[in-house]
């Protein structure tokens, strides 16, 4: 009772942030930061019962243009197209799952299944560039007069909110599994699937119910993403660039806890922003480039990542001893 009260009052000091009217440049950081955390979140919660995606990119590709395109070509409101991308990408996610799981591709194998998945996606929506933009990308249609709520395009503000109900519905999502027996199931699963599946776990089944999670809130961040910025591209939201970074932000700050997607997040965007200021366009590869030099390292250095390395700390501190009673 008291860590939900405790979460209350964050979610509501978060909530109030708008209100001290922070700058722009502060509030798009943060709000990409959220929604960056959003699809980490995702990731983590297949990543740490060792179904490691690096196609994650792929579902959130296929939401934000789903939506994209039923606003543009359908006239259809956001606020019915990315609960439809969201499903769209559900449906993508079980349809490789479902093949994968049932023929017991798993560890670098699956990441390799996954990986493909992620590149046929950007490539399709390449190809299909008369509808999509093709690499150029595309921009959702202007809201028409008055209608900014029903084209869900909002000031930083309006987003920021959106954002946060939608990070912290994903940290409700993380703590329901976690309290739920598919988590001492799927545990199990990673730890000896023949095993598990003597005693009754339906591998297969519980692994589908985890894929389905990830991938609805992979979704629901790159569709909140795109509506955001405005503009869809298939490099920055279904190639293998922003499914790496995912992936590092999710290891870097610690896929194992709740809020270890939330620190890697942080931590990516203000790599990317740096990178960007010191670079500028001299080396449009750098990002990827770091990610994938940093994600090796901690691997092998810190695989529990930042939250992970503060708990050990945590754990090694020395209770405190009574002190002696002298006569």
């Amino acid at each position: 009772m008291t860590g939900t009260f405790l979460g209350a009052l964050v979610l509501a000091a978060l909530a109030a942030v708008p209100l001290l009217s922070p700058p722009d440049y502060l509030m798009h950081l943060l709000i990409t930061a959220l929604l960056t955390a959003l699809a980490g979140t995702g990731w983590a919660m297949m990543g740490r019962f060792g179904l490691v995606s690096f196609g994650h990119g792929a579902f959130l590709g296929v939401a934000a243009y789903t939506m994209a395109l039923l606003w543009n070509e359908a006239g259809l409101t956001p606020w019915l197209g990315i609960p439809i991308g969201m499903a769209v990408a559900v449906a993508a996610g079980v349809l490789l799952g479902y093949p994968a799981f049932r023929l017991r591709v798993v560890g670098h194998y699956f990441a390799l299944v996954t990986l493909a998945a992620g590149e046929i996606v950007r490539i399709l929506i390449v190809a299909l560039r008369e509808h999509t933009g093709g690499s150029l990308g595309m921009t959702p249609a202007k809201a028409p007069d008055g209608g900014a709520f029903l084209a869900m395009q909002f000031d930083k503000a309006g987003f920021w909110w959106i954002a946060l109900l939608a990070w912290a519905g994903g940290l409700v999502a993380w703590r329901m599994l976690d309290r739920s027996m598919s988590s001492k199931a799927l545990a199990a699963i990673a730890e000896d699937e023949d095993a598990a599946a003597s005693i009754g776990i339906r591998v297969t089944a519980e692994k589908l119910k985890v894929t389905v999670i990830s991938v609805a809130l992979a979704a629901l961040a790159g569709a909140l993403t795109a509506q955001y910025r405005q503009y869809l591209n298939p490099e920055s939201l279904a190639g293998l660039g922003i499914s790496l970074q995912i992936v590092f932000g999710a290891i870097a700050g610690g896929m194992y806890v709740p809020f270890g997607p939330t620190i890697g997040a942080l931590i990516t965007i203000g790599l990317e922003e740096g990178l960007r200021i010191f670079f500028g366009t001299e080396l449009t590869g750098a990002a990827p480039l770091v990610y994938g030099l940093l994600l090796v390292l901690f691997m092998l250095y810190l695989p529990r990542g930042i939250a992970g390395l503060f708990e050990r700390r945590a754990k090694r501190s020395p209770a405190a001893k009574p002190a002696p009673v002298t006569a």
